[in-house]
């Protein structure tokens, strides 16, 4: 079985390749009206400059810690 890696596990390249610290991101990301998955990932890449990869991660983490309550 292949282990996927933990989202979180990203932010340290992300923090060094952008220049901000992932909280600023996750707080970018809470306070944006969108609610979607993909409509995040687009936003931060068109908006922000980020890899589809990076996005992605930072967009899972987020939702995924939004509803783990």
């Amino acid at each position: 079985m292949a282990m996927t890696k933990d989202p979180a596990s990203y932010f340290p390249a992300i923090e060094e390749k952008y220049g901000r610290p992932a909280t600023e991101w996750v707080e970018l990301i809470r306070s944006s009206p969108l609610t979607k998955h993909m409509e995040l990932v687009k936003f931060l890449k068109t908006e922000h400059g980020l890899s589809h990869g990076h996005a992605y991660a930072l967009v899972q983490h987020t939702l995924a810690a939004d509803t783990a309550g």
